[in-house]
């Protein structure tokens, strides 16, 4: 009866930033709990995750979707319902990252990064919960940072964008958890990805930074699969506007 809980079978997925990283290892993960899975990306010739997804035996689409157009953005929910009938999963993995002193700090950067990071979150939330709240039933992940609770060092518009990010999941589940619509987020910690390639080249910073996760290692991608399909599935039922922490311990050091 325990294992039914994760059991994703039948459901349809959607997930954005899915062709490398943390987004791909979550998205393989829900296709290995049974889900199908629609992949939200601007590169449709990049096929490499739908054919690993397709090897487990699960249907997947690549859905057009530039996050950098608020027109794909728009019509990416409404292309998965069209594709798979429903959308009982979204997960709002993919972000980008500017680094400056804040003195310096361009309106483009800021603009460009509020943007992919905040607001085309709030249109896939809004346009999924359009389509789960009638429904009665679904589940929406977000990704949030530690940022969403640190400030970080010249990352002002990230870590803005991060606090946001936090704050509409917890709106979003106050209005959304009596339809039965479960609302969270996965905060990362220090993730061994390409976003964080030039901390660890640092040696100096990588052993600070590892100094202070008790886990004593950073993370990485895989970490993340069974948090995943946690919030995916009914073991998650009864939590909403939670923010999930997958970071070694750094937060509660």
């Amino acid at each position: 009866m325990g294992m039914n809980l994760f059991d994703l079978s039948g459901k349809v997925a959607a997930i954005s930033g899915a062709t490398r990283g943390i987004g791909k290892s979550m998205a393989i993960a829900l296709a290995e709990a049974g889900a199908d899975i629609a992949l939200l990306q601007r590169n449709t010739e990049q096929t490499d995750v739908k054919e690993e997804i397709e090897k487990l035996g699960r249907t997947c689409a690549i859905i057009p979707c530039d996050l950098e157009k608020t027109d794909e953005v728009k019509a990416a929910i409404p292309a998965v319902v069209s594709r798979f009938g429903t959308i009982d999963i979204l997960v709002n993995n993919a972000g980008i990252q500017r680094r400056s002193p804040s003195v310096d700090f361009s309106e483009t950067d800021w603009d460009d990064v509020m943007d992919i990071n905040l607001k085309t979150v709030w249109l896939l939330c809004q346009e999924a919960g359009r389509h789960m709240v009638p429904r009665g039933q679904g589940k929406i992940i977000n990704v949030a940072s530690l940022l969403s609770f640190q400030g970080g060092i010249n990352v002002p518009a990230y870590a803005a964008a991060k606090g946001g990010v936090a704050q509409l999941t917890k709106a979003l589940s106050n209005e959304w958890a009596k339809h039965h619509v479960n609302v969270n987020a996965i905060v990362p910690g220090y993730i061994a990805t390409d976003m964080n390639t030039a901390i660890l080249e640092d040696e100096k910073r990588n052993a600070q930074i590892l100094d202070r996760i008790p886990a004593d290692r950073w993370g990485n991608p895989d970490d993340f699969k069974g948090t995943a399909v946690y919030l995916s599935s009914a073991a998650s039922n009864y939590v909403h506007g939670h923010l999930v922490a997958v970071d070694g311990g750094w937060l509660g050091r």
